[in-house]
């Protein structure tokens, strides 16, 4: 078993559940796939964030880690939301990143697959996850893992310039 670990080579991954030793690797992993890449506008990748799912969902947050070398290869963090008057419980994929190094290696599917087997066993009817419409490697990905059905989202924003000049001489008419 051994000669046939060394002709492999893929990299011994480990996925297993994130600890609290584990955040700053996190972290820093994900700053640097997610500042590459155009920003979102309904969140951002900050410490924060990270932190905040780890104390929620600990349990469906996963890391990937390389047995032999102890490298953070990967991450996904997941949540689950329940609505009002629904019996139902969705999963949500919130965020996920491979090292450019273990990409094509299967790291995130396996991450993907430990994450929705887990919100499975919570009762969750539907995971979800959302990219990018231009993301298309990102889209072939998920797309492979049956993920489908996929939608568009349109994000709209206001330049606030405007409003606060406006506020600005409100307030300076009223002084005198």
């Amino acid at each position: 078993m051994a000669k046939a670990e060394e002709r492999d080579p893929r990299p011994a991954v480990e996925i297993r559940e994130m600890e609290i030793d584990d955040l700053a690797a996190v972290y820093h992993l994900g700053e640097r796939v997610f500042t590459a890449q155009v920003p979102n506008l309904y969140r951002t990748w900050d410490e924060y964030e990270v932190t905040g799912l780890f104390h929620t969902e600990s349990d469906l947050c996963l890391v990937a880690e390389d047995r032999k070398t102890g490298t953070m290869a990967g991450f996904a963090m997941g949540t689950t939301v329940s609505k009002p008057r629904s019996a139902w419980t969705y999963g949500y994929l919130v965020w996920m990143a491979v090292d450019p190094r273990y990409q094509k290696r299967r790291v995130g599917e396996r991450l993907v697959q430990r994450l929705a087997q887990r919100m499975a066993d919570q009762g969750v009817r539907i995971l979800m996850v959302d990219t990018d419409a231009n993301n298309a490697a990102a889209l072939r990905f998920f797309a492979s893992l049956g993920f489908e059905q996929p939608r568009p989202h349109v994000f709209l924003s206001m330049n606030l310039d405007e409003l606060r000049e406006q506020r600005k001489r409100r307030k300076s008419h009223e002084v005198r």
